[in-house]
């Protein structure tokens, strides 16, 4: 067995698939969650696909006491995978102080818990919202940092600085930021996937949830912007891709194979697509409709981003491989299954 890596909000979508890719390298994962956005189930999904079930604690990160005792629990700790944090942009706007408390202060106590417990090595999930609306597309880990246009994306600016803050301040750490573009897909095998709780946030459950009859029609927010459809323009990365970036990072650290005590690194394709796009490209590959209707903008949204990758192509030694197409195959296999376990429930319950 490999070192023990704590990944924390591993039940959660882009942790879970995380899990899987650390186990099947043989690392040994501790998960803590306090499953707000996530469901324990998942658990299963990840030894059906790994072989192997993590060790899991059901603790909120910004309970510093709890955490505390979690480390004593789990001693030898090398590197922490931070995905704990509330992540819609919408619920952002309207819920400010929720985000900075959660986001904020779950980060604080990691990096104070760290020097206790004697780990060392951090990868952060941070966002492409640091950037706003950048000035050049693509977008190089060298764009300047834009005021946040959300306080999610705040929260992601000020977790940037605060690990900043603190490695420069002590030589104990060493950290590797991540900046994700937008992740959509499951994996593979639809054990595990996209499982948000309530209505969707993010854009691809609420195509498959529509296509599936859960959600009347999807909404797409704004067809006025500066873009060839009027459209929002992002760059989808499949989920699995990401995940992979995630061990070779704490690989990176634990070799210490870093440039400076703070890497950051841009995972996205380096290639830009519309919501329309997205939904017409759904429709296509998976031969099914998506009702949607076009809806006023939504606040703290931006145009259009999508990555330059080639910092995380040729010092990381990470690139996306998965196309579009089959990543929203992914999605839809995904929907089916949780469509059947859904039916199967309710028969059961009859």
């Amino acid at each position: 067995m490999m070192a023990k890596i704590l990944v924390t909000g591993g039940t959660g979508y882009i942790g879970s698939h995380t899990v899987v890719e650390l186990q099947k390298e043989g690392f040994e994962v501790i998960i803590v969650d306090n499953l707000s956005n996530s469901n324990i189930d998942v658990l299963n999904g990840i030894e059906k696909i790994s072989g192997i079930r993590p060790a899991f604690e059901n603790i909120d990160c910004v309970d510093y006491v709890s955490m505390d005792r979690m480390f004593e629990k789990y001693p030898g700790i090398e590197a922490i995978i931070h995905f704990a944090a509330s992540k819609a942009v919408g619920e952002s706007v309207e819920k400010p102080l929720l985000y900075y408390r959660n986001n904020l202060v779950s980060l604080i106590n990691l990096l104070q818990l760290m020097p206790i417990h004697k780990v060392k090595n951090f990868v952060f999930s941070s966002s492409c919202t640091v950037y706003g609306q950048p000035d050049e597309l693509p977008v190089t880990e060298k764009a300047p940092i834009k005021p946040a246009l959300s306080p999610y994306g705040n929260t992601k600016q000020i977790g940037e600085e605060v690990i900043q803050d603190t490695i420069h301040s002590n030589s104990f750490y060493k950290s590797i930021i991540l900046r994700y573009f937008n992740p959509i897909g499951a994996h593979p095998s639809a054990e595990i996937g996209e499982l948000p709780n309530g209505v969707p946030n993010n854009l691809l459950p609420f195509v498959t949830q529509t296509a599936i009859g859960l959600r009347k029609e999807l909404k797409v927010f704004g067809e006025d912007y500066n873009t060839p459809d009027g459209t929002c323009i992002r760059d989808y990365i499949n989920v699995v891709d990401l995940a992979k970036a995630h061990v070779i990072s704490v690989k990176r650290l634990l070799e210490e194979k870093g440039e400076s005590p703070v890497e950051i690194f841009n995972l996205g394709t380096g290639r830009g697509l519309s919501v329309l796009e997205i939904i017409q490209t759904f429709e296509k590959v998976n031969d099914v409709k998506v009702p949607y209707q076009i809806v006023g903008r939504r606040e703290g949204d931006i145009e259009q981003v999508w990555a330059n990758p080639s910092h995380a192509n040729n010092v990381l030694g990470w690139k996306a491989q998965e196309t579009v197409e089959d990543t929203l195959k992914t999605a839809w296999t995904w929907e089916k299954r949780l469509a059947k376990l859904r039916e199967e429930k309710k028969q059961t319950e009859e």
